[in-house]
């Protein structure tokens, strides 16, 4: 494997797709960073990210021209997989000046079924091992993601560069919808409005009340499990009043099993309970009302074949050809 990693490939000079699409989005955050600019609080440090961001996606490029390899090329694709736990929380920062729609969706979630999912689904289930079932699978997300990936990358790496770009992609035109429709999800707007509106179905507007302010709900379930506190700490963590509608967990968990049944069965077979529990889990810990993840679940087809058309129209010629050897 060592010897595979680090033997030359024929390659083309210049950005792979992911990196291309990832520059893309720079530059469309940057130019709404100068258009707001104004009214943001760090704006200047936004653009000195987006800046770093955007040398070290050139720098890589080159090292890549003067050692390309399995594993060099591998380097560049992670880095801006990885950069996506950046962009996320980013989104925060746009749609935070723009009116919060959440009472739009939590009465529509009221109309369709009579009721609040997110309210209900922990009180069907309260018992400890469903708690720990769904947040568990709650938290294979970005396991699933790496899994999916490396699958790829050690069985198929001539389709390398083609999924990783569809996985960022549709994690992009994710974050694009979360800029300009401001849904933060219950775990936020309940404690918002007050737990008793909630549960009595009163929903209202609350305006731009998350630009100043990301108290979170702590989830419901088995306070003392392992997965329970995990999702919760990560929660506290990393999590921000944004990016409800649609569910990209749902969405891209999805893009993944798509991936995954065209890459093998035994793959997706594997994968399934965890799918499965990830996205009963994203209302049942509240993250989500049910329409988001039922949104999340349509959305991840159209933004797989939008994705899969990009490549093969713009990117049709891969940048990692084939393994040769050194003369």
């Amino acid at each position: 494997m060592a010897i595979d990693l680090f033997k030359r490939v024929e390659t083309h000079k210049g950005l792979f797709a992911v990196e291309k699409i990832s520059l893309v989005y720079n530059l469309i955050t940057t130019l709404l960073i100068l258009f707001m600019y104004d009214r943001m609080d760090h704006p200047g440090n936004m653009l000195i990210d987006r800046a770093i961001i955007a040398g070290v996606t050139f720098l890589l490029m080159y090292l890549y021209r003067l050692a390309p390899s399995k594993f060099s090329a591998f380097v560049r694709i992670v880095v801006q997989m990885g950069l996506l736990s950046y962009w996320y929380p980013d989104t925060y920062e746009f749609n935070r000046f723009f009116p919060n729609l959440d009472h739009l969706f939590a009465h529509a979630e009221q109309w369709v079924f009579s009721s609040q999912p997110a309210l209900n689904f922990c009180e069907v289930m309260p018992y400890w091992w469903a708690s720990e079932a769904f947040n568990m699978g709650y938290f294979a997300y970005y396991p699933m993601i790496f899994l999916v990936c490396m699958f790829v990358f050690i069985r198929n790496f001539d389709q390398f560069e083609k999924i990783t770009f569809i996985v960022v992609n549709c994690f992009f035109m994710f974050y694009l919808i979360y800029i300009f429709v401001p849904v933060a999800g219950p775990q936020f707007y309940f404690p918002a409005i007050g737990m008793e509106n909630a549960e009595q179905g009163i929903f209202f507007s609350i305006g731009d009340y998350f630009n100043h302010n990301q108290e979170l709900l702590p989830g419901p379930g088995y306070t003392e499990g392992f997965f329970y506190n995990l999702v919760e700490g990560s929660q506290q963590v990393g999590e921000r009043p944004t990016a409800a509608f649609p569910s990209s967990h749902v969405g891209i968990s999805t893009v993944l099993m798509i991936i995954a049944i065209r890459q093998n069965k035994y793959l997706f077979i594997c994968l399934f309970p965890f799918y499965f529990l990830l996205c009963c889990a994203t209302v049942y810990i509240q993250a989500h009302y049910l329409i988001d993840a039922l949104a999340g679940f349509v959305a991840a087809f159209i933004l797989y074949l939008v994705s899969l058309k990009m490549y093969d129209w713009w990117f049709a010629k891969p940048m990692i050809l084939y393994n040769v050897e050194p003369e």
